[in-house]
């Protein structure tokens, strides 16, 4: 099996030839904290506060022909940026980050749903935001 990154134990990127879970339009955001302060007749003066939280976006497509149960998944995943899950997120072995991550958003496009309901294809939008 060919394990291209993990959030925890809930979030497995791979591809082998029974189940694949990839991930697409991968970005990070890394921000700083900066404070303007107002001087009467002249310039504002700007302060450096410090690093900004790391948010880490992705898409993930879950297929029932890829391996997977969707709905399964998923609820896997509300379920821990419900209760404050926080894991360090691996990309190619790497952690992403100096600190864990925790998921700040999840939306779901289900892409397509058989008969009585079955929800065969979804793409969802993970957005990973650092833990301090």
């Amino acid at each position: 099996m060919a394990t291209i990154g993990s959030w925890g134990p809930d979030l497995t990127f791979s591809v082998n030839s029974e189940k694949q879970l990839p991930f697409d339009n991968m970005s990070r955001s890394v921000k700083a904290r900066w404070a303007t302060h107002p001087i009467r007749n002249k310039k504002p003066r700007t302060e450096f506060l410090g690093a900004d939280q790391t948010s880490v976006k992705m898409e993930v497509t879950f297929s029932a022909r890829r391996g997977h149960k969707p709905r399964a998944e998923i609820q896997k995943l509300i379920n821990a940026c419900r209760y404050g899950d926080i894991h360090y997120l691996y990309i190619g072995g790497k952690r992403i980050g100096t600190h864990e991550h925790y998921i700040e958003s999840i939306d779901t496009d289900w892409n397509e749903v058989w008969n009585k309901g079955e929800l065969v294809s979804a793409t969802t939008s993970l957005v990973f935001k650092e833990y301090r």
